[in-house]
């Protein structure tokens, strides 16, 4: 048998996968709601990256009404920036949208596209991280943690005690992730 070759597709998924065979199982209705929440999803990654270009360079956006203007706009006031990656070890890290930490005052924003509902517990965990990767207690800064979705901005003063527990929480599973990595090698 000789084999087409198809070099152009390796690395990528057809929506409809063998290896994400469930679809076998959809009605038309169920495809057509699938369909759009995978468009939703690559639609926000663009947003993203948008966001992220406009806020390195410093475009603020005539439309304030929009969450994508409204946190661009704010990111860029806050001199905050986009994309960081928050690294404590290889079992726990994380890229944060926006981040800024300026006189004793970490600020971390996270853009929602999607229409899910939203919890600051991931951003806590981002502010975990930066306080590990950074060597900064809690408690001696302010932490402002911020959603932006639906035009509308939700704005949460992290509790300190509660950042120091996810703290906790890392180190100790970091070790026991590590334990159970030296299981398996």
């Amino acid at each position: 048998m000789r084999w087409k070759k198809h070099s152009h597709l390796e690395g990528q998924h057809a929506f409809l996968s063998p290896s994400t065979y469930h679809w076998i199982n959809y009605d038309e209705e169920k495809l057509k709601f699938r369909w759009k929440t995978l468009r939703a999803a690559l639609e926000g990654v663009e947003q993203h990256r948008y966001a992220a270009i406009a806020i390195e360079e410093k475009e603020y956006q005539d439309d304030e009404t929009s969450t994508l203007g409204l946190y661009i706009n704010q990111c860029i006031q806050y001199k905050m920036h986009p994309e960081v990656v928050l690294y404590y070890s290889p079992n726990a890290f994380g890229t944060v949208d926006a981040i800024a930490f300026r006189y004793r005052r970490l600020r971390i924003s996270d853009l929602k596209t999607g229409v899910t509902r939203v919890s600051e517990h991931q951003l806590e965990v981002y502010a975990a991280l930066f306080c590990l990767e950074y060597e900064v207690d809690p408690f001696k800064i302010s932490i402002e943690l911020r959603i932006y979705q639906h035009g509308q901005v939700l704005v949460y003063e992290a509790d300190p005690a509660f950042i120091k527990g996810i703290m906790d929480k890392i180190v100790q599973f970091d070790v026991i992730i590590n334990s159970l990595r030296e299981e398996v090698s």
